[in-house]
C-alpha cells in the first residue's frame, strides 16, 4: 500500500501526465474522440488548460481547476469518456492481467496518472518547456512548433 497523497490547493495549477495501457499508441489516431472527451469534461468542470501536448501514447497538460479537489475527477471523466467511445479494435490486442481484470481496470489507460502541483513561476516555466519540447524529445518532429497536437503549434 502506497502512502502517496495528492495535494489539493485551490488557486494552483497542476502538471498532469496520462499514459495509455502498455503505451498503446491510440491517442493521435483518435484525436477527435480525445478532443470530445476534453470538451465533455469542460461541460461538467470549470478548469483552464494552460498548456497541452498529445503524443500517440500519452499526454501532458497543465490545468488550473476552479476547485483543486476536482482535478482527479476531470482526468477520470476524460479517460472514462474516451474509453466508453473508443473502438475495441484499438485495444483488443492488449494483455490484461487477471488482477487488473478483477479490479475492473480499463485496457485503454494506465491505472494512475502523474500529478505535480505547480508552486511558483520557475516551476511553471520548467513544466511549460517540458510540454513544449516533448514531441522533439520523442523524435516526432525536428522543430517543436511543427507538432500540431500541442498548444505550442504554429501554423
Amino acid at each position: 500500500m502506497s502512502n502517496y497523497k495528492r495535494i489539493f490547493m485551490d488557486g494552483y495549477s497542476y502538471f498532469i501526465t496520462v499514459v495509455t495501457h502498455e503505451r498503446n499508441p491510440i491517442l493521435i489516431k483518435n484525436i477527435a474522440l480525445l478532443r470530445e472527451s476534453f470538451y465533455m469534461s469542460k461541460q461538467k468542470y470549470n478548469y483552464n488548460i494552460e498548456a497541452i501536448v498529445i503524443l500517440p501514447e500519452h499526454f501532458h497538460m497543465i490545468i488550473t481547476p476552479q476547485y483543486a479537489d476536482e482535478y482527479p475527477h476531470i482526468i477520470g471523466m476524460i479517460k472514462q469518456y474516451f474509453s466508453k467511445h473508443c473502438s475495441k479494435d484499438d485495444y483488443a490486442h492488449l494483455y490484461q492481467s487477471k488482477s487488473r481484470e478483477r479490479k475492473g481496470y480499463s485496457l485503454i489507460w494506465q491505472k494512475r496518472f502523474y500529478e505535480h502541483t505547480i508552486r511558483n513561476e520557475k516551476d511553471l516555466i520548467e513544466k511549460m518547456k517540458y510540454i513544449q519540447n516533448n514531441p522533439l524529445k520523442h523524435g516526432y518532429v525536428d522543430e517543436v512548433s511543427r507538432w500540431e497536437y500541442s498548444s505550442f503549434y504554429k501554423r
